[in-house]
């Protein structure tokens, strides 16, 4: 008995959907009622959406399905009449909404429920009875047939108006995920992207994909340029080498996207379910999830460090601080460039603001969305574009103040000149598609509102959705302006390419492909015998104070003019030719100890004489003649050994000491301020 009343349910339910009466209401006037159930009443016309939310009659329909036992049956007289009022109301003056009694409702569902029970159907909560008006009338009121008698005569100026966007039914997701399209709840928008074909689709993927690999490329080397000689990037350009990691990962998400297509921006269709392919929302997809942390993170961290960058060569400019005393800042530079990304990051999934991209295939933020795209992605990049900006047009006046106020020789003119260029010309690389990026981004939440309601004009009819009530305005999105985003977005981290390239970089990597690293000595090799100022005091001396000049190595016998060069000799040279070397720093008389140098057979060279002429007079050295020629060897040799060398240690000892602590602030800066450090290295390696 049951499977027979199923089975005519189910007949009764096919012959109630009129197909023919499938089209959209774009106008939403009175139209005639073409459900089965609802004809014959006092009223023939009605309007959609009903007060169920149901968008058109077909889907009031199906809507109903479970109640055709019931009516079939004939279990009250109340039941056809209420269900009537709901899914198909009577269609009165533009504004007015009739709802039935609760003494219908009440009645209809207390003469049917044995007979629910039976067929196993709920009673549905947007049908609780509390609902309705406390009132015991019929439906329709007297009143409303009046105002329905008045619509079917105009129909078109009485119920014409605007509904807003109603979720497809294909696009309908399950409540517990939390999605969200066009304002509307449980929904989401369609895959592949809704704006685009599938050949345009196709195109942007494989742009993509190149691109990504090209930047992938490009920052990896740079990284790896970075571990061949990692004390070579210090402060304050190493910031380039954390940016360059962020920009990687980068083109590494992407590049991923592009491998995986729409298996996890896109949810799978389900046609059983009337469902389409949806993007994905949320934090259930974890793969989705993982990229989106990835791509976010990064991207932010790598704005993030390029401030970090601007502000360590406003340090070391304006303030003149050296490379030690910006890398003492070096846990606080991490922390906000790590933290701050990071934090907005569990922000976003918090919020549930993950969406995914049908066009690059990868999931990210503020792609449907305004508000997350406003506050998330405008405000920190044109925070961190402002500041950079700011730090770094400081940074170059102060240099370019250096180079006009401080007398400096040409060569020394050239090497600060071209560090300027170079940090121009690496912020303008940085800058340009950072802008371009901030600038795609700006239109497009301009024109997005537009893009969506032409969509929704476009596709109502198909979707059998309201279509919008008045479009102004309608206008399609052109995918050349998502490929230059994701082109700026991928260029951006290319530039740090360009810094680590020259001549030390290409010398390094021939060395390391030749199987061997190049030794130390090797480094210091542009510690020639050249004059030139001294970059730390032309930086922290007053204008009006004198240049002091330092050699930038020393000789196998000359006298070393400054503390740190001859510290720096000291240190490179073998312990037997060092002591030999000092003991011709200071006085005459350590000189002739310091140079009597013997050979294998016991006896002078030659060259100690002659240095002993050139510092003594001719009265003393023709005694020291008469002397050597009439002592005994052994007392020579004694004289020589104990005497010397104990003048030779003090002395030189005392003498370095003094040179020493004459020069503190060289001693002390190291290589020197920051900047002019890379200044020299450009002169170096250039």
């Amino acid at each position: 008995m049951g499977l027979l009343w199923i089975l005519i349910s189910m007949l009764t339910t096919c012959s109630a959907i009129n197909m023919e009466s499938t089209g959209s209401h774009s106008t939403f006037t009175c139209e005639p009622i073409t459900l089965r159930m609802c004809q014959g009443l006092s009223y023939n016309t009605t309007f959609m959406p009903n007060l169920l939310n149901h968008y058109d009659q077909q889907t009031a329909a199906l809507a109903m399905e479970p109640f055709h036992p019931m009516v079939n049956l004939d279990c009250s007289d109340d039941l056809r009449p209420f269900l009537c009022a709901l899914y198909a109301p009577v269609c009165t003056e533009y504004g007015r909404v009739t709802l039935p009694c609760r003494r219908l409702c009440q009645q209809a569902k207390s003469d049917c429920y044995k007979l629910m029970d039976i067929f196993g159907v709920t009673w549905p909560d947007e049908m609780t009875c509390n609902r309705f008006p406390d009132c015991d009338e019929s439906y329709p009121r007297a009143v409303d047939l009046l105002s329905s008698a008045d619509a079917t005569k105009e129909p078109a100026v009485s119920v014409q108006r605007d509904y807003g966007f109603w979720c497809p039914r294909e696009l309908k997701v399950d409540p517990e995920l939390g999605y969200s399209f066009l304002s509307a709840r449980d929904c989401s928008a369609p895959c592949p992207n809704m704006y685009f074909s599938r050949d345009e689709l196709l195109f942007a993927r494989y742009f993509i994909g190149m691109v990504s690999i090209v930047c992938l490329s490009a920052t990896l080397f740079t990284f790896l340029t970075f571990l061949l000689d990692v004390s070579r990037f210090r402060y304050p350009e190493r910031p380039i080498i954390f940016y360059a990691v962020c920009y990687m990962m980068v083109s590494l998400v992407f590049f991923l996207g592009f491998l995986l297509e729409d298996r996890v921006a896109c949810n799978r269709a389900a046609p059983g379910r009337f469902r389409a392919a949806t993007v994905t929302q949320g934090s259930h997809n974890k793969a989705c999830t993982l990229l989106f942390m990835t791509l976010y993170f990064f991207t932010m961290a790598g704005s993030v460090w390029w401030v970090v960058l601007t502000i360590t060569w406003f340090l070391a400019a304006v303030p003149k601080w050296g490379s030690e005393a910006i890398e003492k800042k070096a846990l606080l530079f991490h922390a906000a460039a790590w933290g701050v990304p990071g934090a907005l990051t569990v922000a976003l999934m918090a919020l549930n603001k993950v969406e995914g991209d049908s066009v690059s295939g990868v999931c990210f933020v503020g792609l449907y969305d305004l508000s997350a795209l406003r506050w998330f992605l405008l405000a920190p990049l044109a925070l961190d574009v402002a500041v950079g900006v700011a730090l770094l047009l400081a940074g170059i006046a102060a240099l370019n103040r250096v180079r006009m106020e401080i007398p400096l020789e040409k060569e020394n003119q050239d090497k600060l000149v071209k560090f300027m260029i170079r940090i121009g010309v690496f912020s303008i690389l940085y800058l340009v598609p950072l802008l371009a990026v901030i600038g795609c981004y700006l239109y497009e939440q301009s024109y997005r509102p537009i893009w969506e309601i032409t969509w929704v004009q476009e596709r109502c009819r198909e979707y059998h959705i309201p279509c919008p009530f008045k479009v102004e305005q309608t206008s399609r999105p052109n995918i050349s302006l998502f490929l230059i985003k994701y082109l700026m977005m991928l260029v951006v981290g290319i530039p740090s390419v360009f810094w680590v390239g020259s001549k030390k970089t290409c010398f390094e990597w021939a060395s390391f492909f030749h199987g061997h690293r190049r030794k130390d000595s090797t480094v210091h090799e542009s510690r020639q015998v050249l004059q030139e100022p001294d970059f730390t005091q032309l930086l922290l001396r007053e204008p009006g104070a004198p240049v002091v000049r330092k050699s930038r190595g020393t000789s196998t016998q000359g006298t070393s003019t400054h503390a740190s060069s001859t510290h720096l000799a000291m240190l490179d040279e073998p312990a037997s030719s060092s002591t030999s070397r000092a003991g011709s720093v200071r006085s005459k008389a350590s000189s002739f100890h310091g140079s009597q140098h013997r050979s294998r057979d016991g006896r002078y060279t030659a060259s100690s004489f002659r240095a002993a002429e050139e510092r003594l007079p001719h009265g003393s050295m023709q005694r020291l003649h008469e002397q050597l020629q009439h002592s005994s060897t052994n007392r020579l040799e004694s004289q020589s050994r104990h005497g010397g060398s104990q003048r030779l240690d003090s002395q030189s000892r005392h003498s370095s000491v003094r040179d020493l602590s004459s020069t503190p602030q060289a001693v002390q800066s190291g290589p020197g301020n920051g900047i002019h450090r890379v200044a020299e290295e450009d002169g170096a390696t250039a």
